[in-house]
């Protein structure tokens, strides 16, 4: 008997704080059209750690959206799988954290890091454990508090991003008409420099002399990441169609990483999409880095424009680097 897996419940999870360009003006040297007109964005949602906000509340708000779409209690969850390279903690981890909130006892639960594609390594993971027949059902988030680990004042990188998570349910079915038809994903260590976080752990912790507290957040080239982003998001997406033997207009709708409408719109442009077929919304969130795809997804399907049979692409790329693909028949 062939196992296979399906996303039966979405949802998302935000801070209550909304930080748009113009208020950005007012700490650092930058404008709503310099923000507006480079990356698309316009507003971000910025967490507010003294009213208790972290990665885990949004964790917590998504999953909960997600199992009440999917119709499941905590205790019907075998797995937990949380994409973040901002837990709360690193010990216990915020997949655990979570499992406990939800009450799902019964699962195991562990944090993936792979920066923005981290929910897309997790969806891979969650789908190899249900096709094997080991696991039901599994929660598959993408989280981020991204305002704890950027330089406020570096114009280049504060504006981009924003906080918050989204999560899906996948359980074990036998329809393959209705699941994850395939999953790719990839890393390549080599170009890790060009999207990091250079101290603050155990190569440079912040106890040490050499330990910069500038260089524990995020620090990025620009220019490199467009180039390997374009590159690698389309090759990918191309790579999972015609291994699955479908072609660019079999897919009804396109969900690409929410970094930068420069990279979507050259991504469309450079797979021949038309805009109709996708979802954006980096203007009202910014870069929520692994909670992009799974957000979109949540409001494409909630707002109608994702529908039962209908074949969902999805591709993302992250800092390290990471990056891979989705193709999901819901």
């Amino acid at each position: 008997m062939a196992f296979y897996s399906k996303i039966i419940g979405t949802g998302s999870g935000f801070p209550e704080r909304v930080v748009t360009n113009a208020d950005l003006e007012k700490i650092v040297d930058t404008t709503d059209e310099w923000i507006r007109t480079r990356t698309g964005i316009e507003s971000r949602r910025i967490a507010q750690p003294e009213k208790g906000e972290s990665t885990l509340t949004f964790c917590e708000i998504a999953a909960r959206q997600a199992m009440q779409a999917a119709g499941v209690t905590g205790a019907d969850i075998d797995i937990i799988l949380v994409g973040t390279v901002t837990p709360d903690t690193l010990m216990p981890n915020t997949a655990n954290q979570l499992q406990a909130a939800i009450g799902a006892h019964g699962a195991f639960s562990f944090d993936l890091q792979a920066a923005c594609s981290g929910w897309v390594f997790g969806l891979a993971t969650a789908d190899a454990f249900l096709r094997s027949g080991q696991k039901r059902t599994a929660l598959v988030i993408g989280a981020e508090t991204l305002s704890s680990i950027v330089n406020w004042q570096d114009r280049s990188t504060c504006v981009l991003f924003g906080d918050g998570a989204g999560a899906a349910i996948l359980q074990r079915t036998e329809d393959p008409a209705h699941s994850i038809l395939a999953t790719k994903i990839y890393s390549d260590g080599r170009y890790g420099h060009i999207l990091s976080i250079p101290h603050g752990f155990c190569k440079v912790p912040p106890y040490s002399a050499e330990y910069r507290h500038d260089m524990h957040k995020i620090k990025m080239n620009g220019s490199e990441i467009f180039k390997f982003a374009v590159r690698n998001m389309c090759e990918s997406s191309k790579t999972i169609l015609e291994e699955n033997g479908f072609a660019v207009k079999d897919v009804d709708h396109f969900i690409f990483h929410q970094a930068n409408l420069r990279i979507i719109d050259m991504c469309l442009k450079t797979l021949e999409v038309p805009p109709e077929k996708t979802s954006i919304n980096l203007q009202k969130y910014g870069n929520t880095s692994a909670a992009t795809l799974p957000v979109c997804l949540d409001e494409a399907l909630r707002g109608g424009k994702v529908r039962s049979g209908d074949l969902v692409l999805m591709t993302t790329f992250g800092g390290g680097i990471t990056w891979g693909s989705a193709l999901v028949r819901i």
